[in-house]
């Protein structure tokens, strides 16, 4: 259950219950960031970062295929393309083809303005493409709009 008040530019909501999502991010300053920005709009959000892609692999995609991925607690991901051992792009294209992930709503959180890269995550299944904002009002503000709209306005499916 969720309570939107509007007020001076700004979301306020009041969530009655506790929300999870999935930070990949390699970059812990950028990981902070992001942490800390749901934190302060959604204080009893419940994150689960991970810090490459092939924990981020392991993690979303169990070996025994007949397993549940923790994947299905969660509202949605933000995903970094430039990641250690396995890239963001590896991650997403793998996600989306596995039965158990496939409904994962996977926002693309990146430094990377190219066409080619918005291109490649479009076709391999992503739901947001968002540009990492330089500034840290920004950054904070950009990831308080994505939790906006994943844990509030977006409505599950």
């Amino acid at each position: 259950m969720s309570v939107l008040v509007h007020s001076a530019n700004k979301i306020a909501v009041e969530k009655t219950d506790s929300v999870e999502f999935i930070l990949v991010e390699d970059n812990p300053n950028d990981a902070e960031m992001v942490l800390r920005a749901m934190r302060k709009r959604y204080p009893s959000s419940r994150p689960t970062w991970l810090k490459d892609g092939a924990q981020a692999l392991e993690y979303l995609l169990p070996a025994d295929e007949s397993a549940a991925s923790p994947a299905n607690q969660a509202r949605f991901m933000i995903l970094d393309l430039k990641l250690p051992l396995v890239d963001g792009f590896e991650v997403l294209h793998r996600i989306k083809r596995d039965h158990r992930t496939s409904d994962l709503p996977v926002v693309i959180l990146t430094s990377s303005r190219e066409d080619a890269d918005l291109d490649r995550c479009t076709k391999s299944g992503a739901n947001s493409f968002v540009v990492k904002p330089v500034g840290y009002d920004e950054f904070s503000s950009a990831v308080g709009l994505i939790g906006d709209y994943w844990l509030v306005l977006n409505e599950r499916a």
